[in-house]
């Protein structure tokens, strides 16, 4: 498969990634176990932000966009494009998986204190299962060009399942892998700081937080297996794919607390997301009728989504119990009829 990708550009991006986690890690352990605060979350944000475009500025400047050479102009300006879309794209559907971490964690009642481990956890694994679902994807794309139609009908069927489902009440209390885990793993009643086991009674089980480790790699899956034909939407370039899907997963963390007090407000970010998967499928469907320039779909994707954030401020959402999520409000209404 035809990539701008360099071995030693594959090498640099690899190093990179692998010192911001440690920077990340480091910054993790020097904190301890206390709430990320919004301030902290906003600055991080903004860093991993302005880190991504620094990164797609140098790549446009390393593939000729500052050259007298009309090629390599072209098709630094292209990668920079694709790159800027795919990274959209990502991000915005990083922000829904935001809200599904935000209902596990609301569900089980983590302390903040506690969160930051469990999402860095989660972003390894993130990164770990997207790289190796990319690289499949590409191959699959090389060998065989029909698994892009595969792709887009998917898209299109998750676009309107998603249209459907937004607004609804989340029910994570029937969610298959959780009620596995409750028959098969025993639960500790309570959290024992950051641990994943403890032992109680002197039977040694896992804490809530293992739980929520489970399911926030259920969480990563789901969300891989939607967003990687998305990017391959738009471009199919492997160096593309993975680059634009780690820096939008890199600020993942920090933009939780950033967002975590603050989601109800875009309660119709959702269809936004839905629109954009279908336009998105759709445009994988036509591609051998017709082309569809990348900067229309950047275009179109900043378009939706602004509108739909834009919205949600003016239109307020219906059945808000000011809880985290409404069935959470639910729950501990019923531990109060309880203990009465």
């Amino acid at each position: 498969m035809l990539t701008v990708g360099t071995p030693l550009m594959w090498t640099l991006f690899a190093a990179f990634v692998l010192v911001a986690l440690l920077i990340d890690f480091f910054t993790l352990n020097r904190q301890g176990a206390r709430k990320v605060s919004m301030r902290d979350a906003a600055v991080w944000s903004f860093v991993w932000v302005a880190v991504s475009f620094l990164f797609v500025a140098w790549l446009w400047w390393y593939l000729g966009g500052s050259s007298g050479d009309e090629a390599a102009r072209a098709t630094a300006n292209l990668k920079a494009l694709e790159f800027v879309t795919g990274y959209l794209v990502e991000k915005a559907l990083a922000v829904d998986n935001i809200f599904v971490f935000l209902l596990v964690f609301s569900y089980f009642a983590v302390p903040g204190e506690y969160q930051k481990r469990v999402l860095m956890i989660g972003i390894i694994g993130a990164l770990a299962l997207r790289a190796v679902m990319i690289l499949i994807g590409a191959w699959l794309i090389v060998r065989f060009h029909w698994v892009l139609y595969v792709f887009g009908a998917f898209l299109v069927f998750t676009g309107i399942k998603m249209w459907w489902a937004a607004g609804q009440e989340p029910d994570l209390e029937s969610n298959p892998a959780l009620k596995w885990i409750r028959r098969h793993v025993r639960m500790a009643p309570g959290f024992d700081g950051e641990k994943f086991f403890t032992v109680v009674n002197g039977t040694k089980m896992a804490t809530p937080l293992f739980v929520v480790i489970i399911l926030i790699g259920i969480v990563d899956i789901v969300f891989a297996v939607d967003s990687i034909p998305a990017i391959f939407a738009i471009t199919t370039d492997p160096f593309i794919v993975l680059t634009s899907n780690v820096f939008a997963i890199l600020g993942l963390r920090a933009m939780y607390f950033l967002l975590a007090g603050v989601h109800e407000r875009f309660h119709l970010l959702s269809y936004g997301l839905a629109i954009v998967l279908i336009l998105i499928g759709a445009k994988m469907l036509l591609v051998d009728v017709y082309k569809i320039p990348v900067g229309w779909s950047l275009m179109a994707t900043f378009s939706v989504l602004t509108v739909t954030m834009l919205l949600s401020l003016y239109i307020p959402a219906r059945g808000y119990t000011g809880s985290a999520y409404p069935f959470a409000a639910k729950r501990s209404e019923s531990r109060d009829d309880a203990k009465r």
